[in-house]
């Protein structure tokens, strides 16, 4: 992998230790995300073909979405802006929905766990889904990478998703507990910015 992937993941790790400790909000982390990947000129793996590029397409694409969904909120309902902003918003989410099935397909769907969360959002409710990976070996092999919150803790990757699609697939191979849990990323998903 290149140095600008390290480096945009590595500096990940420390705005979310800067936002777990409380020095940054929700949107503070958001927009410092947002201004590494401008900062390093970075770009999306064209190919996945690896369970690395996958989770770095997953935070490229997270963190576009949530800048722009954010951007949008300065701009009052049914203006150009904040409807062209939200579009880019949806654009990228959809991005990210694509890399997380890809990311699915190459782990086959093995030691995957997902389930609905409980969420503060109506909006929310009762279509966000958290996917929960435990593999040791990818964990062993992006263990130094990814982080928390669409990334990994040291025991599991998380990932969060509203896509209907997805949601059928991990019905039909049987790895979706039909139940509401609280998120292990509870705090993030659940604080507005």
């Amino acid at each position: 992998m290149d140095n600008k992937f390290n480096s945009f993941l590595k500096h990940r790790q420390s705005l979310l230790l800067q936002y777990k400790m409380g020095d940054l909000t929700k949107n503070e982390f958001i927009e410092a995300n947002y201004a590494t990947i401008e900062r390093l000129g970075i770009e999306p793996f064209k190919r996945v073909d690896n369970v690395k590029k996958a989770i770095y397409n997953y935070h490229y694409f997270n963190v576009l979405a949530k800048f722009y969904y954010s951007m949008a909120r300065d701009f009052p309902d049914g203006s150009k802006e904040k409807a062209s902003l939200i579009a880019q918003s949806n654009s990228y989410y959809r991005e990210k929905d694509k890399v997380t099935m890809t990311l699915l397909k190459l782990l086959d769907f093995r030691n995957v766990e997902a389930y609905f969360v409980k969420v503060k959002s109506k909006k929310l409710q009762n279509k966000l889904f958290e996917i929960v990976i435990k593999d040791p070996d990818v964990l062993f092999e992006i263990n130094a990478l990814s982080t928390p919150y669409g990334g990994m803790e040291s025991d599991y990757i998380i990932l969060h998703s509203t896509n209907p699609f997805i949601l059928k697939r991990l019905k039909e191979e049987g790895v979706f507990a039909d139940e509401k849990r609280k998120s292990l990323a509870d705090n993030y998903i659940n604080q507005k910015y």
